[in-house]
């Protein structure tokens, strides 16, 4: 007869953590119980687990919440980076991850790097939308205007 329990990590061809999943007696006593791979699915763990279960999805919530409040934040920045430019308007260099995150750190931004999304960098003056990636559900897109810098005579 088979027995009920509840993963505590995700375990390969079996499920993720928090499934309740049916086994073998002697698999779930012998090896998945000892190792704290799996508890038994009794009444009391199962209620548990759906109260720590409702706690994480409040929480879940909430972050996304605050991550969406952020992404209109940074929809409504206006980020100006000036850079010194050649002849025919052209960039001395390119507009990087790290020049973006530079300029949102300076209007009171914290984001990382990894977040912003250029798939090739700037090269070019002008206003430029980038994508920077708040949450795993919520992105926001940041405008970036690239200016001329003032160029000593």
């Amino acid at each position: 007869m088979p027995m009920q329990v509840i993963l505590q990590d995700n375990i390969e061809n079996l499920g993720k953590v928090g499934d309740i999943v049916k086994v073998k007696p002697g698999y779930a006593r012998n090896f998945l119980i000892p190792r704290g791979l799996a508890a038994e699915a009794s009444t009391r763990n199962v209620s548990q687990l759906a109260h720590q279960k409702r706690a994480a999805d409040a929480k879940k919530g909430k972050i996304k919440e605050d991550a969406e409040k952020l992404a209109k934040a940074f929809e409504s920045a206006k980020l100006v980076l000036p850079r010194q430019v050649g002849e025919e308007d052209k960039l001395f260099g390119s507009v990087t991850t790290m020049d973006i995150e530079a300029g949102l750190r300076a209007l009171g931004f914290v984001i990382d790097r990894k977040a912003i999304q250029l798939g090739e960098p700037i090269k070019t003056l002008g206003l430029h939308e980038v994508v920077v990636k708040i949450h795993p559900e919520v992105s926001a897109k940041v405008r970036v205007n690239v200016t001329k810098a003032n160029t000593p005579a």
